[in-house]
């Protein structure tokens, strides 16, 4: 009997999840359309590319929801076992209430599973699917990122400028290298253009200006064009999420150390996306327990009670995520508590609800 309720719940668990998410996410594409549709027209977007732009999207936006998917569609199935007597059913054959939970931290463990290795190779992929097609056609007339000054550290004695970059084309715009010697300025490099070659992992300066510094006299250099090696990755130059958000976690572990060992101020950004493929899947667990504590009792509302408390509870939830990675980001909290923290909290909210239900 047991294994055919934790059969009769998991599916329940799951097939609920999924239609949530094969319902919701087509809404999105719709809006999405509405909203992009005369951008796509006007810069004649060829159709393959814009089938493989919602491939990515709607990974993105699955990653990014699922949470919330999980934790509505939970208290709506349970919410219809309550109103059908199920719930009392069950636990009045004498199973107890946290055997009765088995089959939800079972259907917990596989989304949690799938969320994260989606979050460590799928959605960096997506993510660099989605953001390359947006900033391609979908940024108006220009096709540069929404970052100026980017200016980076890329050695103890080396520093970097460049007042923006395009992504796409891999161009930057009034570059400058500065190189130091016990905090006194050796050599200073300036170009008015600056672009990444891809296979000989150069760069090509256009209007090239060279300054030596010596003891009694400057040397001076002037070209027109001139291909320079240097120690940083055009990824350097782009907006610290963007590039963080499309590595895998092998890649983005070693991206982290590098970042540490060159002394980058933007460490923080880094580690919160890192933290965050983490955290993601635990929460699938803790508003799976929340969930099941608020809607396992048959209210005089009906679902709608169920689902006004469980909807409240979700952006309660989101709005700590965001408040708090924000907080990481800009300030000197750690970003290990910073990400963990809506976990820790709403894994207390979880264990006195649950233990209220039992009662």
């Amino acid at each position: 009997m047991l294994k055919i309720i934790d059969k009769y719940i998991l599916k329940r668990y799951l097939a609920t999840f999924s239609v949530m998410l094969l319902l919701f996410i087509p809404i999105g594409i719709v809006i999405d359309v509405s909203e992009k549709v005369n951008k796509m027209i006007a810069k004649k977007v060829p159709i393959d590319e814009i089938l493989i732009y919602y491939v990515d999207f709607t990974v993105y936006f699955a990653n990014l929801l699922f949470p919330i998917f999980l934790f509505l569609s939970v208290i709506w199935f349970t919410s219809k076992l309550a109103n059908n007597t199920e719930i009392i059913a069950i636990l009045s054959s004498g199973i107890s209430f946290y055997r009765y939970l088995r089959p939800y931290f079972i259907g917990a463990t596989i989304v949690s599973i799938f969320a994260l290795l989606m979050g460590f190779f799928l959605v960096p992929k997506a993510s660099k699917g989605f953001n390359d097609f947006r900033y391609k056609n979908l940024k108006g007339n220009s096709k540069t990122m929404e970052t100026s000054d980017i200016f980076r550290q890329i050695s103890e004695n080396e520093v970097i400028y460049v007042s923006n970059y395009n992504y796409l084309s891999k161009t930057g715009f009034n570059f400058v290298y500065e190189k130091f010697e016990d905090n006194v300025l050796v050599e200073k490099i300036q170009a008015n253009r600056i672009k990444y070659n891809e296979e000989t992992k150069s760069y090509t300066l256009y209007n090239f200006q060279k300054r030596t510094i010596g003891n009694l006299d400057d040397v001076l250099e002037y070209e027109d064009k001139k291909i320079q090696k240097y120690n940083f990755e055009p990824d350097d130059l782009t907006p610290v999420v963007y590039v963080a958000e499309t590595m895998t976690i092998g890649e983005l572990f070693d991206f982290i150390d590098k970042e540490r060992k060159k002394g980058n101020a933007n460490i923080n950004t880094y580690l919160v996306v890192l933290y965050k493929k983490f955290s993601l899947p635990v929460s699938a667990f803790i508003l799976t327990i929340i969930a099941v504590a608020v809607s396992s009792m048959k209210r005089r509302g009906g679902m709608g009670i169920n689902l006004a408390i469980g909807i409240c509870i979700a952006f309660v939830f989101i709005f700590f995520d965001k408040v708090f990675g924000t907080m990481a980001e800009k300030s000197s909290i750690s970003p290990l508590l910073a990400v963990w923290l809506p976990n820790i909290v709403f894994g207390i909210l979880a264990f006195y609800l649950l233990r209220n239900a039992k009662r």
